[in-house]
């Protein structure tokens, strides 16, 4: 494999032009150039559709890019070509990544020193799920709300991409789960190993009915007037952990870090009174050395079983828009996930 000529690949990628919803995504060619010293080529088999993408869309999501730009958070696909200084051996081999933007594409350039080696026999689908979604849950469970066995916790949007992972890996540490979703989704829940609550009904009452003393952690990616009362369900030594702020996306106006502040302000306010409860906000780079090691945890019990992906949406990139579609109307359930055409024709047998 050449590492120092140069050489030219084209590669299709999915391009966020500016604000609106998911029709103004745009496919585009253009030509990739050999690895620079120190990175890698990367043929993308797999690429995560979330709600990160949904308020990018709408110029909301914690420091993105301008527009235009290139989405997608992470990417599971094989090594191509290396550039200088690079093992050899890495070249054939399936990688992940957190890239943050820039994985909707079937190529994409990567330091090696930012990817992370992927189990041989794990589906390039269901491994992405466990990049950004499997490593938010390991974190928010065990570095932030370090839940144990015997203790209860209340999981909102428990049948979504980051919810199901955060259900099975609640379920696998021993502790009890409730979770929220819309009533058709109750027994896809259910199945999951959690108790459904309708997060449309009184969400307070229903969970002090099935845990009269309060939860030990509450996972809450809604934001909004609602964080009061998953504080509130927290019982003397709990913890909240707030990771976004899906309930301000449609009636927020102004700078992308509006939405954030009354969430920063509770955090703190919470924290500086002495109830023993506490609340702690959560993002993905919270914990930057030891998101490989998180991720490898993650990688590994999903090769042997201990959880499953649950990537039950697969589209190939070229119908981006309408995956995204597909996630921001709540029709999906599980992970939505952008494949290579190969791996589409194969999902749709």
């Amino acid at each position: 494999m050449k590492t120092t000529e140069t050489t030219t690949t084209t590669r299709t990628e999915i391009v966020m032009p500016r604000e609106g919803g998911p029709e103004v995504l745009e496919t585009h060619r253009r030509e990739l150039p050999s690895p620079e010293p120190g990175q890698v080529i990367v043929r993308v088999e797999a690429a995560g559709v979330a709600f990160s993408e949904v308020q990018m869309l709408k110029g909301r999501y914690f420091s993105q890019p301008k527009f235009p730009f290139v989405p997608g958070y992470d990417l599971v696909g094989e090594v191509e070509e290396i550039g200088e200084g690079v093992d050899q051996n890495m070249v054939g081999t399936r990688i992940a990544a957190l890239t943050e933007t820039g994985a909707w594409a079937d190529r994409v350039v990567l330091d090696a020193d930012d990817v992370t080696p992927v189990p041989a026999g794990l589906d390039p689908a269901d491994a992405v799920a466990a990049v950004t979604n499997g490593v938010t849950a390991w974190q928010m469970l065990h570095r932030a709300a370090k839940v144990r066995p015997g203790q209860t916790v209340l999981v909102h949007g428990a049948s979504g991409g980051v919810g199901t992972l955060l259900v099975q890996l609640a379920r696998l540490a021993g502790a009890e789960v409730i979770g929220t979703a819309s009533a058709r989704k109750h027994d896809y829940v259910r199945a999951l190993g959690a108790t459904p609550v309708d997060y449309r009904n009184d969400v307070p009452s229903r969970v002090r009915e099935i845990s009269p003393d309060g939860v030990d952690a509450v996972f809450d990616h809604v934001g909004g007037p609602g964080l009061v009362d998953s504080y509130r369900m927290l019982r003397r030594g709990g913890t909240l952990v707030t990771y976004g702020s899906a309930s301000t996306l449609d009636s927020s106006t102004g700078h992308w870090i509006k939405p954030y502040l009354p969430i920063f302000a509770r955090v703190l306010r919470w924290n500086a009174t002495p109830d023993g409860r506490k609340a702690t906000f959560y993002y993905v780079k919270r914990w930057p050395r030891f998101f490989r090691e998180d991720l490898a945890t993650v990688l590994s019990l999903l090769e042997g079983g201990k959880i499953e992906a649950h990537a039950t949406t697969r589209m190939p990139l070229e119908k981006a828009a309408e995956a995204l579609g597909c996630l921001a109307s709540g029709q999906a359930s599980g992970k939505v996930v952008l494949v290579a055409e190969t791996e589409a024709r194969q999902s749709a047998r």
